[in-house]
């Protein structure tokens, strides 16, 4: 550790941080441009193509902080770049981004999933061994950390809610990125980051999502997760 960082609790300034979301105009994608933007940071929602990513961006408002843009320059603008797409279209979108998303922190919340019916979610096999794990074979040039796995859509667009109570496991091999994601998974009230372990291990984080399906749809509720005595 640094001679600043006296503990894993003591994690950096992101205040400042611009924050692009690759895949916005989806449900998650767009709560969490909504949730950083009420933290005060600037967001720049991505999408195939800008009209489509700006109306996700006038979706939420005037009065916050957040623009459209095709992915390429949404992932250009930004510091800190979150991976928010569907994973029939993750590896293509992330070819199509590689040299923008070069020496930047890649974020990636996607969950390889297939849906059968009357068996619910479930994880689908990944060459690489985890969507996040593709993400790094795809952009070697990236710092590449999972995150916002298990963070309920509808309660991230819910303007009722003010707190969103959970716990976001992010999992890299880079420290310092790493510090950078909890620390900006705290600019939400409510939200702490918990460090999870390497990249290796992203494939249980995304695959425990088709569980936290199954049980949101026996207890019709939005479940999270909380980390004990940390």
């Amino acid at each position: 550790m640094t001679e600043q960082q006296k503990s894993p609790h003591d994690l950096p300034d992101v205040s400042g941080l611009t924050i692009g979301i690759l895949g916005g105009t989806g449900d998650q994608g767009k709560g969490l441009a909504r949730r950083f933007a009420l933290a005060g940071h600037q967001v720049v929602i991505g999408s195939r193509k800008a009209e489509r990513a700006q109306e996700a961006a006038d979706d939420l408002g005037a009065d916050l902080p957040v623009r459209g843009a095709a992915n390429a320059e949404a992932a250009g603008q930004a510091d800190v770049v979150i991976v928010a797409v569907p994973w029939e279209g993750h590896r293509a979108t992330l070819e199509s981004v590689r040299a923008e998303l070069a020496g930047k922190i890649v974020v990636d919340c996607v969950n390889p999933l297939g849906f059968e019916k009357g068996k619910g979610a479930y994880a689908l096999p990944v060459e690489e061994g985890s969507a996040a794990e593709q993400a790094a074979a795809v952009l070697p040039d990236s710092r590449v950390v999972a995150a916002f796995h298990h963070v309920s859509a509808k309660l991230l667009l819910d303007p009722g809610v003010g707190e969103m109570e959970l716990d976001v496991l992010v999992l890299g091999n880079d420290r310092e990125a790493t510090d950078t994601v909890q620390a900006l998974a705290a600019r939400i009230p409510g939200m702490r980051g918990v460090w999870g372990g390497r990249l290796h291990n992203a494939h249980q984080i995304e695959a425990f999502t088709a569980n936290l399906i199954s049980i949101n749809r026996r207890y019709k509720a939005h479940a999270g997760l909380r980390i004990t005595d940390v």
